[in-house]
């Protein structure tokens, strides 16, 4: 499932616009990675987002 745990950040639905401004429908979906984090005191796994990682939100486990 392309959800983080800790933001829920998901995936976002809108369209492709081509030259001739025809809409078809796309996907943006967020960069997701599965770590092993600090999860109430015990190592869990689990789906987080790129930014939550970088900006601290997560403790990883050694």
């Amino acid at each position: 499932m392309a959800k983080c745990a800790i933001c829920g950040k998901g995936v976002t639905f809108g369209h492709n616009v081509s030259h001739s401004n025809r809409k078809t429908n796309r996907t943006w979906k967020p960069n997701i990675r599965r770590v092993k984090a600090v999860v109430n005191g015990s190592n869990k796994t689990v789906d987080v987002c790129s930014r939550c990682l970088r900006s601290g939100k997560v403790t990883r486990a050694i």
